[in-house]
């Protein structure tokens, strides 16, 4: 969707910062992609557009940030970097908004419950 919203130069990044696997095989993937420069807490997407730069943390709608995403989120901020916690195709498209990214979709309005 985001491919969709933003203008074709932007650059939509996913940060595998994850290993799956479990075990030795799982633990040696981790120290591999560790020394390759994973950081823990990373955001799941960055997004880079017109001298613009938003990372985005995706979350199901009850998931919670971990502390090293917490974290990230901080230190980002710190550095005068966008970061928005996203919950749906709606959030990731405020998110753009509110951090001054131009789309071509704008989010469906919210109604006050």
């Amino acid at each position: 969707m985001l491919r969709v919203a933003l203008p074709r130069t932007a650059i939509i990044h996913h940060c595998a910062n994850e290993v799956t696997e479990a075990g030795p095989r799982g633990a040696k993937r981790q120290a591999i992609l560790v020394g390759m420069g994973v950081h823990a807490g990373f955001a799941d997407l960055m997004v880079l557009c017109d001298g613009r730069v938003l990372f985005l943390e995706l979350k199901a709608p009850k998931g919670r940030l971990r502390p090293n995403q917490e974290a990230f989120r901080d230190a980002m901020l710190a550095q005068g970097f966008g970061w928005a916690l996203v919950r749906s195709v709606d959030d990731a498209l405020g998110a753009l908004a509110d951090h001054g990214f131009t789309t071509r979709v704008r989010p469906a309005r919210r109604v006050a419950s």
